[in-house]
């Protein structure tokens, strides 16, 4: 597991207008990601760390289909999120971008502001007061595309021959 990193703690139905809002889709990517999740948490885009960890409920990623919530994520740093269930096309979209999305029944036992550790492999997701949350773990295939940096680099990697079949 790697360094500690702090939890942004979100309930469930977190759409894709807060994570990348409509109004600014046509900015370039550091505009975009600094209105991330303003809406639900004003605070989050200006003080959220590279390597930080996103917990939340239920069917995180909800609404439009647009890539740019991940990206934003993804721009501010954070090295997962964790829910206890995704939409599915914002779940393919992060593997796609390169993003660990790992599904967790329990994640209310998680307080915000907690120092974690992620292990995306095994699923376990260690909170500095002794909490563990086990998560389905990252399947290996799924996984390897998160490592290439996303599902085009993988492609890149694995048709240049870099990358077993």
């Amino acid at each position: 597991m790697g360094d500690p990193a702090r939890v942004w703690k979100f309930g469930d139905n977190i759409d894709t207008d807060a994570l990348a809002p409509g109004r600014y889709m046509s900015a370039p990517i550091d505009v975009l990601a600094s209105h991330c999740l303003e809406t639900v948490r004003p605070e989050f885009a200006a003080q959220v760390s590279r390597g930080d960890i996103i917990v939340a409920g239920a069917n995180f990623g909800m609404g439009s289909s647009r890539e740019q919530a991940v990206e934003a994520l993804r721009h501010l740093g954070i090295a997962a999120v964790i829910a206890q269930s995704f939409a599915g096309i914002f779940y393919r979209n992060a593997v796609n971008l390169g993003l660990p999305v790992l599904e967790c029944a329990e994640t209310t036992s998680a307080k915000d502001g907690s120092a974690a550790t992620m292990d995306a492999v095994s699923g376990k997701l260690e909170l500095d007061d002794g909490v563990v949350l086990n998560c389905e773990p990252f399947p290996d295939f799924l996984m390897q595309i998160v490592n290439d940096g996303g599902l085009v680099p993988h492609l890149e990697k694995r048709f240049s021959g870099g990358a077993s079949r």
